[in-house]
């Protein structure tokens, strides 16, 4: 939790989130709404579970914990289809295995893309604060505070508008961010943690899925996912 009290949110500041209706970008879009101005911000690059998202964000910001508390979805694309074959898992829509490590799920440049994308967008609507949900543990380069304070200096540069960028998150646990969401009563049900989703169901049989429902063990808190084979009921208890 040190890492929100640090973040500054100023007074005025129009602060955007970039929100996949991934339980943590949920919990981070109602956690900045309550604290201020926020659109959310999705970018589309070409990935197989972009719809599922879609749909469900477009249900998200219109549930009571959100309604009238945000801006309208702003829907950016940025395609990385001629960057990741065609034969890319996450092309494909074929998610590594349950037990499959973060380093095999790496999407390299994700961070940098999602990012260069919302700076153009917030320098054009004046809004000043670019916020993303990396979380403790994250190994991967563009998710460290080096990265995000280089490139808001870079984005700032090239766009003539100082822009920050902010990981309020950054040192949380997913079941810290659970807690958090419950208290905000953010609706778990209408986010989505997976890599291969079924019409919108969790698979329950990808990584993302497993440490989604890990999480909810640990934090505490009942897991109201529609999974569609839950093979992470391995784990049922805290």
């Amino acid at each position: 939790m040190e890492t929100m009290r640090n973040d500054r949110h100023h007074d005025g500041a129009r602060t955007a989130v970039l929100c996949s209706a991934g339980l943590d970008s949920a919990v981070l879009l109602a956690h900045e709404a309550r604290r201020g101005p926020t659109t959310p911000i999705y970018v589309s690059v070409g990935l197989a579970w972009e719809d599922d998202e879609r749909r469900l964000l477009a249900r998200l910001v219109d549930a009571p914990a959100l309604r009238g508390r945000v801006e309208p979805v702003a829907e950016l694309a940025f395609t990385m289809r001629d960057v990741y074959p065609d034969t890319h898992w996450a092309v494909e829509g074929r998610a590594p295995g349950y037990f499959t490590p973060d380093e095999d799920v790496y999407l390299v440049g994700r961070n940098l893309v999602l990012l260069t994308k919302a700076a153009v967008y917030c320098a054009q609507h004046a809004l000043d604060r670019i916020v993303i949900g990396p979380l403790a543990g994250n190994p991967f380069p563009d998710a460290t505070p080096d990265f995000f304070d280089a490139l808001a200096r870079a984005v700032s540069l090239g766009l003539d508008r100082r822009l920050t960028i902010a990981a309020p998150f950054r040192e949380m646990e997913k079941a810290d961010v659970i807690r958090l969401g419950a208290e905000l009563r953010v609706p778990f049900e209408l986010t989505l943690s997976c890599m291969s989703p079924l019409a919108g169901r969790h698979c329950g049989a990808c990584s993302k899925c497993r440490e989604r429902h890990d999480a909810f063990i640990d934090a505490g808190i009942n897991d109201p996912t529609d999974y569609a084979s839950l093979r992470s009921a391995q784990r049922t208890s805290i």
